[in-house]
């Protein structure tokens, strides 16, 4: 392959105006025969047309064939081209490598096999390089989006990005998607963050954004499936949803929380129709999350109850049980229900304690009212009432959850 011609007079004026750079990152694993092709379409053009100075960073994952060599011959033809080798295979591994050392002012990441139309590229950095947003993502499934690929493969990823979206609220609408960027300075925080190094790599660090309050730009995309491609899409899936649980887990402990991270405003739309969807939206998953959560401690409770009622009157046997679980309770919501609205922890927990308190009248109250109705009812009768009034004094807990207890966005300097 001939070395690529220099930069005519009217291009290198045009390089020496670009003030942001812009590293793009290919992560390539037994690709001898694909890796010459790619940088050649590549690098022609982010010559002819991209507006930032950039370089292309190949990162070989463990090659077991000729790979390494192949990409340090180009290296050399190819000025703008370096290598990075690693020892050990993964996509994680590759990009959080990769992103972390790069100097440049965003890093992107593509396929090798350019499955994803280069057109989309500019607008994916654009916004990151004028600070609009802080990650950027193709997506094969945003309205605009045109993708050809088979059944099967577009039946497993509608269904698994609808799964992160009913399970952790998530905004985009494609986590997988062989085409990424991200500011660097915003990104090195989060790749400290991230547990996978393998395919759930991307959407663990979606995930971790939002949860952090950053935003992260969608553009649709051009896609076209690599039919030689070797991911085992149905074990990626199951590996996915153990990772999600494992994200859940870190939302609810705190350990998802990113140190450092600057915060943005949450957007507020102009359009009265547009506040509405928004609002709409926020809702749905706050009754998902809030139902799930209620869902495990009226379980708790239950139990707890059903337990305790062997020693205690019935009362007695409540108020334990409720106090056990509330407290888990109301941080749970105030880490997952209410991200965005919540307040310091003080506050939250003392309010939460009166609501707890009207939520002890109501399921109190229906046993009382079991009692006066039945001399003796059986302990599995008195469970019943407790769960259905459990329901009500739920429906109740959630209003004021959000119309009181949460009800203000997070200012600067209260408690995570």
């Amino acid at each position: 392959m001939s070395a690529v011609p220099q930069l005519g007079a009217e291009a290198e004026q045009r390089a020496s105006n670009r003030t942001a750079t812009v590293d793009v990152v290919i992560p390539v694993y037994n690709e001898e025969r694909s890796l010459p092709g790619c940088l050649e379409v590549l690098s022609r053009y982010l010559d002819e047309g991209f507006p930032f100075s950039w370089s292309i960073t190949v990162v070989d994952n463990a090659s077991t064939d000729s790979t390494l060599q192949v990409a340090h011959g180009l290296a050399q033809e190819m000025p703008n081209v370096r290598v990075l080798h690693l020892d050990r295979k993964g996509r994680g591994v590759a990009l959080r490598t990769a992103w972390g050392c790069s100097d440049a002012d965003v890093v992107v990441y593509m396929d090798v096999d350019l499955s994803t139309g280069l057109d989309a590229l500019l607008p994916l950095v654009a916004p990151l390089v004028n600070g609009h947003s802080d990650l950027a993502i193709g997506s094969r499934l945003a309205p605009g989006a045109r993708t050809v690929r088979g059944g099967k493969r577009e039946m497993i990823s509608r269904g698994y990005n609808k799964v992160i979206r009913w399970t952790h609220g998530a905004r985009f609408t494609d986590a997988q998607c062989g085409f990424k960027a991200a500011r660097t300075e915003i990104i090195r925080p989060l790749l400290r963050q991230v547990a996978d190094d393998s395919w759930f790599f991307d959407t663990e660090l979606l995930l971790l954004a939002e949860h952090n309050g950053l935003r992260v730009h969608e553009v649709p995309v051009d896609w076209v499936e690599d039919v030689d491609t070797r991911v085992n899409v149905l074990r990626t899936a199951t590996d996915d949803v153990a990772g999600l649980v494992r994200v859940a887990r870190a939302k609810i402990t705190g350990a998802a929380r990113v140190p450092g991270l600057p915060r943005r405003p949450e957007p507020r739309a102009a359009h009265p129709q547009a506040v509405l969807a928004e609002r709409e939206n926020g809702l749905l998953w706050q009754l998902v999350s809030f139902g799930a959560i209620g869902l495990v401690s009226t379980v708790l409770t239950s139990v707890l109850y059903a337990i305790l009622r062997g020693w205690w009157p019935p009362l007695l046997a409540n108020l334990v049980a409720l106090t056990v679980t509330t407290v888990w309770n109301t941080e749970a919501n105030r880490r997952c229900t209410f991200p965005q609205q919540r307040g310091s922890s003080g506050r939250v927990h003392a309010q939460g304690l009166i609501v707890f308190a009207l939520y002890y009248v109501v399921t109190s109250g229906a046993l009382l009212g079991l009692h006066a109705c039945a001399a003796d009812p059986s302990r599995w009768l008195e469970v019943v009432v407790l769960v259905l009034s459990s329901v009500v004094g739920t429906a109740v807990r959630f209003v004021l959850l959000r119309s009181w207890v949460f009800a203000g966005p997070v200012k600067e300097g209260e408690v995570s």
